[in-house]
């Protein structure tokens, strides 16, 4: 038996199922063409815009046409030799208490996590003394020591004394200045460097151990190095807290730069004046230490984020160079079918 196909059959077959791939190839485009990406509307934002506009506004026009601000009397004094000792002697303040401060707080810190109990008590004794009261109230009571201690002397203990110190001498503003800022803010510093080690995975320490390493030259090349990453950003802030928390000092009769403020409009009755002044150096010096703590971050965070914090003037310039293109006109469907 012979099979025979009949041509026109065939034919028409073909020409169908050509039609139906055209038909499905034009019903494809249409559907299509019939979503059209729309971005999306944020009304509320421009809302939000417009009212940070008009609150600036007015806060540069009140600045600018209230004559009790009195801005030449803020230049004058600006770099007015008084002022700018009283900011030399905070930025040395800062500096020698921030030293002090994440010595005893590195210290503190690796006695905490000690295995010996009575290293560990200690230190969490300490901490909690002295994040427990007022900075302030450490400031006026290392001050007034000689109250408490008239002499301070040096010796063997329950023994002779070799030095005898008196407090009223040895205990001056800028002593206790330091010694109250400074052992306030290794309270602090202990809990930051703290979290910084315990942020290191275990197995460094045990393939120190491995290798033969002793428990200090493991903390001090091995943890320490890897813990800086935690570590930088919130000594940073307290850095930058510290140098505003100097203005406590004044308390004690220390020539900061409030202090020294304090002693101008005194005499001058220009109490505003001289404190946007004394805010201006305060403004100033926080931003320069800023950008100085972003740097540190980036160097130390290379190689261990993929995405490491960027620059305040890196993100303005950038927001401010780059250019978003004009997105693409949505597809049309062609009278024949296709798409356009």
């Amino acid at each position: 038996m012979k099979l025979q196909t009949d041509p026109a059959a065939g034919t028409g077959n073909a020409q169908r199922g050509a039609q139906g791939a055209a038909g499905r190839e034009g019903t494809g485009a249409s559907t299509s063409a019939t979503f059209t990406a729309v971005p999306v509307r944020h009304p509320w934002r421009w809302v939000a815009i417009a009212g940070v506009a008009v609150l600036a506004a007015m806060l540069v026009n009140t600045i600018l046409t209230n004559p009790r601000f009195e801005w030449s009397v803020v230049g004058e004094y600006f770099t007015s030799q008084t002022l700018l000792d009283g900011l030399r002697l905070t930025l040395i303040l800062t500096a020698v208490v921030m030293a002090a401060g994440i010595a005893l707080g590195v210290v503190l810190a690796i006695m905490r996590l000690s295995a010996n109990p009575v290293l560990s008590g200690a230190a969490g004794g300490y901490i909690w003394l002295f994040r427990g009261t007022p900075v302030l109230v450490q400031l006026i009571f290392w001050f007034n020591l000689a109250a408490l201690y008239p002499r301070l002397s040096l010796g063997i203990p329950f023994g002779p004394e070799f030095v005898v110190l008196d407090a009223n001498a040895l205990i001056t503003p800028f002593v206790a200045a330091v010694l109250g800022l400074g052992l306030n803010e290794a309270a602090y510093m202990a809990e930051i460097v703290r979290a910084g080690i315990q942020s290191v995975d275990e197995g460094q320490t045990e393939a120190s151990s491995a290798l033969g390493m002793r428990r200090m030259m493991t903390m001090r090349r091995i943890i320490l190095p890897q813990a800086m990453r935690v570590i930088i950003p919130p000594t940073g802030n307290e850095t930058i807290s510290m140098l505003k928390t100097t203005s406590l000092v004044s308390v004690i009769s220390v020539g900061d730069l409030l202090y020294s403020s304090q002693i101008i409009y005194s005499r001058t009755f220009q109490t505003i004046p001289l404190l946007i002044t004394a805010s201006i150096w305060y403004l100033l010096v926080t931003t320069v230490l800023t950008f100085v703590q972003g740097g540190i971050e980036r160097r130390y965070s290379r190689g261990s984020t993929r995405n490491a914090p960027t620059s305040l003037s890196r993100r303005l310039l950038r927001n401010l160079t780059t250019f978003h293109a004009k997105p693409p006109s949505p597809a049309t469907t062609d009278p024949k079918g296709g798409i356009r």
